[in-house]
């Protein structure tokens, strides 16, 4: 299946949704007070527009879809909507109606930029810079447009730069330009001292001054890095994992910076060792403000327990990602922009995939866009790079289930939607007994798929500080894989500092 977003088949998913209990009440509290469906729908946006200014964009889509239903002429409801689906980060059918607007009313000015927000999230700068070019012809007085124009511009001229040098030159390693020794420790630093092995001892006063919002040293920093990045490039692209008997086993979803819901994990379950293995399944950094606590306490884990710590790559450890939702921004203002660049690269060398005991697979998203994908297959995927469009490797990263059977276009605009069948299939092939994924924010922190079959884990409570969602994490253990225990858990304080607070003015529309 090609990635293009069918859209048709988006608009479908979207307007067939069954209106959740407060959407209901206001559909009818404003049919009480409306004369004709024009009017309905007009006094609806009103009540969505609402919503969205206290970032209830799952309302605010389903009152702007009962809008498009009344009255689907009205090219700003579908602007609305794609602004919703932006903040929702479903970036497929974002482009869908900000296309159908432009087709309603090709003046709309708004919905241009909705295309273009969302061709940006997509990678499709080209595309998007065509958009903010557009709109600064259309209000060239406009001060925004001109700077996002010139800011896309800069990306594209970036990366036209940089794959014409890749293609002249052998590309080296930032890794090998970077010289501990280089590096001074002040005689008043006060935060834990890295001279040999990661120890217990080390991470537990880690955690602590993290806790404090201290920094580590930027040698002990480096030193984590490089020495995480040596053992990473050496494992396959699918780790096979074996539990014993009666050994619990956690796997965790994603934390998205969110450090102090992290420690909050390791209170309630208990830090990791070599008797309580973890494995944490990707999207470690980006949107919350405390990734690079995040991600440090996570690889010194890795370091100290490699056989009993587990990490998969998730669809925001790439390059992209992190200079939209914010990681890339963090890394600079608390350490360099070398940091940084060795960040993308570690972040290549990170497993895709898991399997434990040969019976649950584990992937950030979820399965393919074709049938025959075998264990085998994946393991020969080439992962040191960025992720493709398409492929297994994207759609490891990026799918999602999806209710019924068969395979739709992704409501993100990457990867794919699959049914239980397509799960079933999938299972029975390679000897497996269900799917662990991630990927998505759920009420409960977790939710079931496809009879059993498929678990979403996601572990990031009030995501982003406003979505309200309960965290989770799955407790197993060897001699009993199934069924998963789930435990949920609510989010914990944390220090003032506003999710994406380190994200790029360029996509400022994501915060």
């Amino acid at each position: 299946m090609e990635n293009s977003t069918n859209e048709n088949s988006l608009s479908n998913n979207c307007t067939s949704l069954k209106w959740n209990e407060k959407t209901e009440k206001i559909i009818e509290e404003c049919s009480l007070f409306a004369k004709g469906e024009k009017e309905l729908a007009a006094l609806i946006k009103e009540k969505a527009n609402g919503f969205f200014k206290e970032d209830q964009y799952d309302v605010a889509a389903e009152l702007y879809t009962k809008c498009i239903l009344l009255d689907s002429s009205m090219a700003h409801y579908y602007g609305n909507r794609s602004f919703a689906y932006l903040k929702k980060e479903l970036y497929g059918l974002a482009l869908a109606d900000a296309n159908k607007a432009i087709e309603l009313d090709p003046t709309y000015v708004k919905a241009y930029y909705r295309r273009a927000s969302a061709n940006m999230a997509l990678s499709k700068f080209n595309l998007a810079l065509a958009d903010y070019d557009r709109v600064r012809k259309m209000i060239p007085t406009n001060k925004d447009a001109q700077i996002k124009y010139q800011e896309c511009n800069k990306i594209v001229r970036r990366l036209a730069f940089e794959k014409a040098i890749s293609s002249d030159h052998t590309i080296t390693s930032v890794a090998d330009s970077i010289k501990l020794d280089d590096f001074v420790v002040e005689a008043n630093y006060s935060g834990p001292h890295l001279e040999g092995e990661i120890t217990a001892d080390f991470m537990k006063e880690l955690i602590k001054i993290f806790k404090d919002q201290k920094k580590l040293h930027i040698k002990y920093a480096y030193k984590i890095l490089l020495s995480v990045r040596e053992y990473l490039l050496k494992l396959p692209s699918l780790v096979d994992i074996q539990v014993p008997p009666k050994q619990k086993f956690t796997i965790c979803g994603d934390v998205h910076g969110q450090f102090y819901d992290l420690c909050n994990i390791f209170e309630l379950n208990g830090l990791p060792s070599e008797e309580n293995p973890y494995l944490f399944n990707g999207d470690f950094v980006d949107r919350g403000s405390f990734s690079v606590e995040t991600i440090f306490t996570l690889f010194g884990f890795k370091l100290l327990l490699p056989n009993h710590f587990y990490m998969s790559r998730g669809n925001h450890e790439s390059d992209v990602m992190n200079k939209m939702y914010g990681f890339e921004g963090e890394v600079k203002s608390k350490y360099n922009s070398k940091m940084a660049e060795l960040f993308t690269e570690i972040f290549n060398f990170l497993p895709l995939c898991h399997t434990i005991n040969e019976k649950i697979f584990v992937c950030h998203g979820g399965l393919f866009a074709e049938d025959g994908i075998t264990l085998e297959k994946i393991k020969k995927v080439n992962r040191n790079r960025q992720p493709p469009d398409e492929g297994i490797m994207c759609d490891l990263l990026w799918s999602d289930p999806q209710e019924f059977s068969g395979r739709s276009p992704s409501k993100r605009g990457v990867g794919i939607q699959f049914g239980p069948d397509v799960t079933e299939k999938f299972l029975k092939e390679n000897g497996l007994i269900y799917v662990i994924r991630s990927h998505e924010v759920k009420p409960e922190g977790y939710e079931s798929h496809h009879n059993g079959k498929c678990w979403t884990i996601f572990s990031a409570p009030n995501y982003c500080d406003t979505i309200g969602n309960k965290g989770a994490f799955i407790n197993i253990t060897g001699d009993c894989l199934f069924p998963p225990k789930l435990v949920s858990f609510e989010s914990v304080p944390h220090p003032k500092v506003r999710a994406m607070a380190y994200a790029s003015s360029m996509f400022s529309f994501l915060s």
